[in-house]
């Protein structure tokens, strides 16, 4: 008698600890989605404030429609790429389309914002001002949701793959997630130094 209770003790404890790995392993999983949840929260912020933009510069940039075209495109694929992270944070490839959608729409907005330099009026407009004073803080606001969200990343990838819980892991698809690396283009660029 004293064994049977001794093995039911071993297996309550046993299965104790696995809920509690399982238990730990959804509670990182949410911590992802949560800190997403930011990142989709400034990314909507801006995407919104792109149209705005794109109108006040529209009246002075006549003969760039075709740059003009590229950054709502870039923008409304990027629409389209928060929503299917969005989704699903952890998932890695739904993170990498975004992170493509991104880097292509802020290659456009570049574009834009250094054809504007081209236009004096434009650059004095009040609104263009303001516009960009409000982009420029949402881009503030986007590196620090993505920090945090890549730190969550860290926290529940490494949580999976220690010692037991990869075995719960991989039992119960967690799969691993993925980081949000935005990289603009103009950062992989070689910068060039000359000498003489």
């Amino acid at each position: 008698m004293p064994v049977l209770l001794a093995l039911i003790g071993f297996i309550i404890v046993v299965a104790l600890f696995f809920i509690g790995i399982y238990n730990r392993l959804v509670n990182l999983r949410n911590g992802v989605k949560n800190a997403f949840s930011q990142i989709d929260v400034q990314l909507t912020r801006r995407y919104d404030l792109i149209p705005n933009l794109v109108e006040a510069v529209k009246g002075y940039m006549k003969h760039e429609r075709e740059t003009l075209d590229a950054v709502i495109t870039a923008r409304n694929a990027a629409v389209a790429g928060l929503k299917v992270a969005g989704a699903n944070p952890s998932d890695p490839e739904a993170i990498r389309q975004l992170a493509g959608a991104e880097a292509a729409l802020q290659g456009s907005l570049g574009k834009m914002f250094a054809l504007a330099e081209a236009y004096p009026d434009l650059k004095a407009n009040q609104n263009m001002m303001q516009f960009q004073e409000e982009l420029s803080s949402t881009e503030n606001k986007v590196a620090f949701a993505r920090q945090a969200f890549n730190d969550a990343v860290m926290t529940y990838n490494n949580g999976r793959e220690n010692f037991p819980n990869n075995i719960l892991a991989g039992m119960f698809n967690f799969n691993p997630a993925e980081h949000l690396e935005i990289e603009a283009p103009e950062k992989r660029e070689v910068p060039k130094v000359s000498f003489t």
